[in-house]
């Protein structure tokens, strides 16, 4: 039995537009590591492998569930230590939600943070002198 993959597609007068929720993920995964206080998303044995391999892989931790127009995204982040965790989360949930809708025009319905670690690199590189 083959399994197809969920797909979002919007119909216009010229045809139609369909987005996959890698698409959704890779965009939602984009705008978190922008957000001024994230060190990096987590994900899987895959996404280390794949990294390994030299490549980015913008979706790291980023799950995209398409219900018609409506969005739900769930990340998993790591944030840099001396931060406001909750200040962190609350910018990269709207940070999230505008690039999702701005750039596909979809319902963000929810923007779902999981903080699985603190980055202690910074601090590191004070103690060092760098």
């Amino acid at each position: 039995m083959s399994q197809e993959k969920e797909t979002n597609m919007i119909s216009y007068e010229g045809g139609n537009v369909e987005y996959s929720p890698d698409v959704i993920a890779t965009i939602a995964g984009i705008a978190a590591l922008q957000v001024e206080g994230i060190a990096g998303m987590s994900g899987g044995i895959t996404d280390g492998i794949v990294e390994i391999l030299g490549f980015k892989n913008f979706k790291k931790g980023v799950k995209a569930e398409i219900d018609n127009m409506d969005v739900t995204v769930n990340l998993t982040v790591a944030v840099k230590y001396d931060t406001v965790i909750q200040n962190v989360c609350a910018l990269v949930q709207t940070q999230v939600k505008d690039a999702v809708e701005t750039m596909t025009g979809m319902n963000v319905t929810a923007v779902n943070v999981t903080v699985q670690g603190i980055s202690f690199e910074d601090e590191k590189e004070k103690k060092q002198g760098k």
